[in-house]
């Protein structure tokens, strides 16, 4: 499952995009730290397509896919050498796959700053540094270990990995990202043991305001290099709360076509460059996460692992087509179902039937 960490300064708002996400109560009290171990729930990605297959092809059962969401302690300067709560909180962040980094853009006397002023653009400056100072340890350990074994003879990988480990260390003393670093097959592959924080991608979400997260002209405080997107956190747990028709109708009445929170999770699987394809009969309607570009005996091997190997072929259909012909046998009818090979790479949206042998 996706496993996805909400980090930033004390007092963002983590933990209240959070519950909104995943409707489960955790302290929210006004002050720094407030959270001490991190919280987890799992949340449903919003996909129509689920029900609308669901419906048609009257599936007893629907599943969609899930994102783990983890409420993880603020960071402040200086915890990658223990300040504030420390180390333990970054350990944390290295067993997520992306980075969801909350920044606060509003102001309210009355909810506490741990720097006193709400500057956006400063607070994720901070963290990142945090994180890339904690990374700094990491390489530099790496890179004693490297050249104690080059003294013994060099190799064309041994070389490689220390090329790599040194551009690496360039990069986090002049305060960069390790993702910023673009390595090749050969190069990833050498390092691929080497987990990094920095190397995580990281979505921001900037806490603002009811009247600039709504508005269609907000500019990112984060500069253009940062994919952030706005969200008046607040309103969003309000809506949460809601039953859905409620919800609706507050939305429409705020010019919404969808929640904030819809967008978070939809952003997250965007940002990781995953697609969903589906299967779909009267047992179940399933959504299903693959990477890109990842071949059918693959895909096929997300439901069982046996099926990459037994792959023959993927009967293959996309939603459109199969809504718009009323199923399976209507696509077979107007040559929609395409037949496809084990170089086929899935598409979002593909509604798949593997045959096995």
């Amino acid at each position: 499952m996706l496993k996805v960490g909400i980090v930033g300064l004390p007092n963002v708002g983590k933990s209240t995009l959070f519950n909104a996400l995943t409707h489960k109560t955790v302290d929210c009290a006004n002050f720094p730290f407030c959270t001490i171990e991190p919280n987890v729930g799992v949340v449903e990605v919003p996909d129509l397509r689920v029900d609308q297959l669901g419906q048609l092809t009257q599936s007893k059962k629907l599943i969609k896919t899930a994102i783990e969401f983890v409420d993880i302690a603020g960071l402040v300067a200086g915890a990658h050498k223990g300040e504030g709560l420390g180390n333990k909180f970054l350990a944390h962040i290295r067993e997520v796959d992306l980075i969801l980094q909350v920044v606060r853009a509003f102001a309210d006397p009355n909810i506490i700053h741990v720097s006193n002023t709400v500057d956006p653009l400063r607070d994720v400056e901070i963290v990142e540094t945090e994180l890339a100072l904690t990374d700094l340890v990491t390489v530099e350990k790496l890179i004693d270990t490297v050249n104690g074994k080059l003294k013994s003879g060099h190799t064309v990988d041994l070389d490689r990995r220390a090329d790599i480990l040194e551009r690496w260390a360039t990069a986090l003393k002049a305060g960069r990202l390790v993702s910023s670093i673009t390595l090749t097959a050969e190069e990833s592959s050498e390092v691929k043991d080497v987990q990094l924080l920095t190397a995580k991608p990281i979505l921001y979400v900037v806490n603002d305001s009811e009247a600039n997260a709504t508005s269609a002209n907000w500019i990112s405080p984060l500069g253009p290099d940062r994919t952030a997107f706005p969200l008046a956190i607040k309103l969003e747990a309000d809506l949460a709360s809601l039953p859905q028709a409620d919800a609706t109708e507050m939305m429409a009445g705020l010019g919404l076509t969808e929640s904030g929170l819809d967008r978070v999770i939809k952003s997250c699987y965007q940002t990781l460059n995953l697609v969903t394809f589906l299967t779909t009969g009267p047992d179940e309607t399933r959504a299903w996460t693959v990477p890109v570009n990842t071949p059918a005996p693959l895909a096929a091997g997300v439901i069982h692992t046996d099926f990459i190997k037994k792959f023959i072929r993927a009967e293959v259909i996309s939603y459109s087509d199969f809504i718009v012909t009323g199923g399976e046998a209507g696509a077979r009818e107007t040559g929609k179902l395409r037949v496809e090979g084990k170089d086929y790479l899935i598409k979002d949206g593909d509604i798949c039937h593997f045959r096995i042998g």
